[in-house]
């Protein structure tokens, strides 16, 4: 498993453009989950089958969510962040292929930390009109509070990127750690690889799976209360 930071080149063309392992693992999920919801929502009735009654729990628990979280009059923002959640749980989970995630790539991460920064700001100014944003984000509580209101601003999507790849990374490397510990201790020992297959299992469950999972809750709950907050300032 390769664990360099950064983009790894895939396919390069004369004029210095690129194609990255990210972009191609993207490109692939992207396509997996039009086709599935292409599948789940196709000839639907209107007393629901069982692909189309998933569609519709998926689609209410998301509404509940976003309602609980940034109130009923913001309903609106269901579709995108339940596209960002599944999308980052797939994202996630995509080291389990043994390709590599898209999350695990600053890139990614910092893209999509990129886009809740201009939700938060751009919704507010569109709400609270652009002095009532500058006075609510910049001047509060009191105006030589500003320099220090500007540094917290644009920290969010720094810590926003920064948390989701370095969580999905960390993992990563434990897991190559893991691999590359066991086949030195047990090449020697026990020819016949046993090991090799149960231990690490427990730890993907963990590394992969749980926190793959959780980390994807926990980047869309705090776009949800960012772009809330911001407004609501």
């Amino acid at each position: 498993m390769n664990t360099e930071f950064g983009a790894h080149k895939i396919i390069e063309f004369s004029n210095g453009v690129f194609i990255t392992e990210t972009v191609i693992n993207t490109w692939i999920i992207m396509a997996l989950l039009v086709i599935v919801s292409i599948i789940l929502t196709r000839n639907m009735k209107l007393i629901p089958d069982g692909k189309q009654s998933a569609a519709e729990i998926l689609v209410g628990l998301m509404s509940s969510l976003v309602g609980s979280s940034m109130g009923k009059d913001k309903l609106r923002y269901t579709p995108y962040m339940g596209t960002l959640m599944i999308y980052l749980v797939v994202a996630n989970l995509w080291g389990l292929t043994g390709l590599r995630a898209p999350t695990a790539d600053l890139n990614t991460t910092f893209a999509l930390s990129l886009l809740t920064f201009v939700m938060i700001h751009s919704f507010s100014i569109k709400k609270n009109g652009v002095w009532g944003w500058v006075k609510g984000t910049f001047l509060s509580p009191i105006a030589p509070m500003a320099p220090l209101n500007l540094i917290s601003e644009l920290a969010t999507p720094v810590s926003l990127a920064f948390r989701l790849f370095g969580n999905i990374t960390g993992g990563m490397i434990i897991m190559t750690l893991l691999y590359g510990a066991l086949g030195s201790i047990f090449s020697s020992f026990l020819p016949i690889p046993i090991f090799m297959a149960g231990i690490p299992a427990v730890f993907h469950g963990y590394f992969d799976v749980f926190a793959g999972v959780l980390q994807a809750f926990i980047f869309t709950m705090l776009t949800m209360v960012f772009v809330s907050m911001g407004m609501d300032d």
